[in-house]
């Protein structure tokens, strides 16, 4: 986990992949983009190590980062959806409420919601900002 001592006041972020370096990595940039003050966990991979996602490790992540802010949820591939939103009904009501699960890109929006969380932006804010990356054009000039 990245920034352990987290701003009461700050977003958190999860990072879900089926592979845990992917996750590991994108935590790594994220973490270097934004700061340590932002509660960044990557849940990738399955326990043993191999290629998947498990929801009761993504319940664990989403408690790890949550510091009262809430949570967006970065998930790369349909089956990590499922897996993010069994997680969900895994938590306590309450805190589900504050978790959202974003359509942007694992890498960019990650890195975008890592950013807009360090400045204080809101839940919505964040979740918004990283779903924005879907639609961004990486060769726009």
């Amino acid at each position: 986990m990245a920034g352990d001592g987290g701003d009461a006041g700050l977003v958190g972020l999860v990072i879900v992949s089926h592979s845990a370096k992917v996750a590991d990595g994108t935590l790594e940039l994220a973490s270097q983009m934004a700061g340590d003050d932002v509660r960044i966990v990557a849940a990738g991979g399955l326990e043993d190590g191999s290629i998947g996602t498990d929801a009761t490790r993504i319940m664990a992540a989403i408690e790890a980062a949550d510091s009262g802010a809430g949570v967006v949820v970065m998930v790369d591939l349909g089956s990590a959806v499922l897996s993010a939103s069994t997680a969900l009904e895994l938590l306590d009501p309450a805190q589900a409420a504050r978790v959202r699960l974003s359509r942007g890109p694992v890498v960019e929006g990650a890195i975008v919601a890592a950013i807009q969380a360090s400045i204080g932006d809101d839940l919505l804010t964040v979740c918004d900002a990283a779903d924005a990356t879907l639609t961004q054009d990486k060769l726009a000039e």
